[in-house]
């Protein structure tokens, strides 16, 4: 089994009852076990600031799934709760986002999938969560507690458990 770091966002409708539904329909026990789950955060919008705050949060899991099979699942998750990434603003509003972090250590670049995710050491909202769950994970050589200190976090919220 392999490990994965995914990241979850969005700021449309309830989302963290959407998180709740995404990851029962992500995680269904055989070719993926959830291994842990952060808190909800509330984020300020990142790249595109004139909208809703977002929320987030991060999960570890472990899977039999290859990368671009896991890929292929959230995408899919994403688009039952009406996402259409053909027909969307970049960095826009949307009730559901599943970015693929990191799986293992492996590192790819193909035109759908590139690991570790690109801008992940920019985003101080994927950043904080993972490092409530895994922060001595090292991934492209920095320790996710190291990279967390190189990022304004400080509008972030971490919000109550429900």
């Amino acid at each position: 089994m392999a490990e994965a770091l995914i990241a979850f966002g969005g700021n449309i409708g309830d989302v963290r009852a959407t998180f709740d539904r995404a990851l029962a329909m992500l995680c269904d026990g055989r070719e993926m076990r959830l291994a842990a789950r952060s808190s909800d955060y509330a984020t300020p919008p990142w790249g595109v600031e004139d909208q809703p705050a977002f929320v987030n949060c991060c999960i570890a899991v472990e899977t039999s799934l290859t990368p671009e099979a896991l890929l292929a699942r959230a995408q899919a998750v994403e688009r039952s709760f009406g996402r259409n990434r053909a027909n969307e603003h970049r960095w826009g509003p949307r009730t559901l986002d599943i970015d693929l972090i990191a799986y293992n250590d492996l590192t790819m670049d193909q035109p759908d999938l590139t690991l570790p995710h690109p801008r992940l050491f920019e985003r101080a909202f994927v950043l904080l969560p993972l490092n409530e769950i895994a922060p001595d994970r090292v991934i492209a050589g920095t320790r996710l507690r190291d990279a967390l200190t190189r990022v304004d976090a400080s509008k972030i919220v971490r919000l109550p458990a429900r």
